[in-house]
Parts: C-alpha cells; structure tokens; sequence
C-alpha cells in the first residue's frame, strides 16, 4: 500500500489554447479537462491506473467537487471535513507544450485541523510501505509540517518497520525537510531542476548552477543531488524536464533519458515520474529500474492532455536510456 498526504488539494481545469496564449485577448479553447489534483492526489490516481493499492489522504468534505472526482475516478481517499471548499487551479496549454498556471492559496487549515489531519495519515498509513507528502502547504501551516509528519511516523512504529516516505515540494516546505534532524528526512526527495538548485544551496554544495544549467548538464545535478543525499537524505530524484531525470543515492548516480516525445501537457508529469518510482519499487525494482519507470512515466504523461496520468501500459521503459554518473560532491 502506498499512502500519500495532499494537505492542499485541488479541483485543476486545464484549457487548451488553438494557439499562442495572448494577453488581453479573447480567445477560445479547443478543449477544456477537468481532474481532482494536488501532488499526492495526483500520484494516487496514477497508481490507481496502474493497479497498485493506494490511498489518498486529504482535507475536504465528501460533497466537495474535488473529492467528488476521486469517487468517480476509483480513487481510495480518506478525508479530514474542515468546513471550506477547497481550492481551484487553471491551467493554460499551448500548442508547443508552454504551460501556464493559476493556482489559488488554498483554505486556511487551523492547529487543531493540522493535528487531525495528522492523525488521520498516522492511522491509514499503517503497515503502507510508502507514504507520500506531496505538493503545497495550505495557509495557516509552518513549513516544517512534512518534517513534522516524518518524525511522528516514525516515532509512531512501534517496533514495526516505518514506511519509506517520499517529499515532493518546493520553496519553504521542502527546505525545511532538508534542516531538521535525521528522523525529519524523507528517503526519497523528487526536486525539479528548481527546486534542486535551491536544496543544493541549503545543504551546502558551492558550486551551485541555475535551474536551466542544471538541465543541460546532468553531470552538475548528479552532484547537486549528491549534496542533498550527502547531508541524510536517502535519495534524490531529480526531473530535468526534456532531459530526463537523475537519480543518486548513496550507491551511486544515473541519469535517465527518453526518445524525444510531442509534449502535449507537462501538468503533473513530475506526480507522474514519482509514481512510476514508486511502482518500480513495489516491485523490488533496484535504483535503476525505478528510475527507468520514473522516465518512462514522466514522457508518457507529458504526452497526454491536461493532468491526464498514463497506466503503465502506456509507458515505454524499454526506450529509456541509463547512463551512470559520478557524484562527487564538494
């Protein structure tokens, strides 16, 4: 079982534009798509289309459109009622693949909704082998919450193996899953090439390079994610959009690629590549086999409309190519 956390989910339009987005204009859409979303949720539904037991966990109440979706899409939920609608997100898709998003702060979640929601995770997530703590933090929420969340679920196993937990954020959220002590990091962060140049910086790494020049040099992010992995995280998956994605441990670094693809949407094809890791996982892939279905994933939802997810016969993991790489560090 794979449980995951959405402390900020969503209900995500996607609008596809006929062409060029243009700025105090009208124009009208080709199509429109319409998903339950957030990153857990999204990482939910993509196991759901591959047949992996999962559970998302998440605030709402059960006549909200967004946990309305995941019923009618065979997604498992448990959900904490705090008494306001949750959030809407827009995005605008190009012809070429360039996305545009909007997305709203969310409800405001209280100290004691915190703690029940808290509660809620720590009781459905018994015995699960992964848990999930994905995407924004709600207002009202310190950015250590995902720290906070790794510490009581360990602490909470009782002699009994923890889950493996994965942290798939930005900003402050995800720096602070780096900062705490060893009992707040995750096993597994997934950054973009963004989110890897900032934790680079925060765990120390000097020879820090921007986004775009991580992408073009997977070299430099294997020993960006070396840095993270270096101060006691337990892996790095790092997507580099087109360039595919690197992964580092402590055994070692690959980077991963994918024949060209015709992008159609890039909504949630991060969720999508971290889904396929963890299905790899499940499976006793080793480092490589989840990072090969972690590539594979990712293309084959870049591929699909709005924040469609691929089943993973949809995927095409033979196509990936793995190339191992060193990782020092300074």
């Amino acid at each position: 079982m794979i449980v995951t956390l959405t402390a900020n989910p969503s209900l995500d339009r996607t609008v596809e534009l006929p062409g060029a987005l243009a700025r105090g204009e009208v124009q009208r859409a080709v199509a429109v798509h319409q998903e339950s979303g957030g990153k857990g949720v999204n990482v939910s539904r993509a196991l759901v289309a591959s047949g992996l037991d999962t559970l998302a966990v998440l605030p709402g109440a059960d006549s909200d459109p967004v946990l309305s979706g995941l019923h009618d899409a065979g997604v498992p939920f448990a959900a904490l009622p705090i008494g306001q609608a949750l959030r809407s997100n827009v995005t605008l898709t190009e012809p070429d693949g360039v996305t545009t998003k909007i997305n709203e702060p969310g409800p405001e979640l209280s100290g004691e909704q915190q703690e029940a929601l808290i509660g809620l995770l720590l009781e459905r997530s018994r015995g699960a082998s992964w848990v999930v703590l994905a995407g924004s933090l709600p207002p009202g929420v310190p950015a250590d919450f995902y720290a906070t969340i790794a510490r009581r679920l360990r602490s909470s196993a009782d002699g009994t193996a923890s889950p493996n937990i994965a942290i798939d954020s930005s900003g402050a959220p995800l720096a602070a899953a780096l900062a705490g002590d060893a009992a707040g990091k995750p096993d597994l962060l997934k950054p973009n090439a963004e989110e890897l140049a900032e934790l680079a910086a925060a765990a120390g790494f000097t020879n820090v390079s921007t986004a775009d020049e991580l992408e073009a040099d997977p070299a430099k992010a294997a020993e960006a994610a070396a840095a993270v992995v270096a101060s006691g995280v337990g892996a790095v998956l790092a997507t580099l959009g087109s360039k595919g994605a690197v992964l580092v441990t402590a055994d070692g670094a690959w980077l991963a690629t994918h024949p060209p693809i015709k992008a159609v949407s890039t909504v949630g094809a991060g969720d999508s590549s971290l889904a396929g890791y963890l299905l790899a996982s499940t499976q006793g892939g080793s480092a490589q086999d989840c990072l090969r279905q972690a590539v594979a994933h990712g293309a084959a939802a870049a591929s699909l409309p709005g924040s469609t997810v691929p089943a993973v016969h949809q995927t095409t993991p033979h196509a990936v190519t793995i190339t191992a790489l060193q990782k020092d560090s300074q």
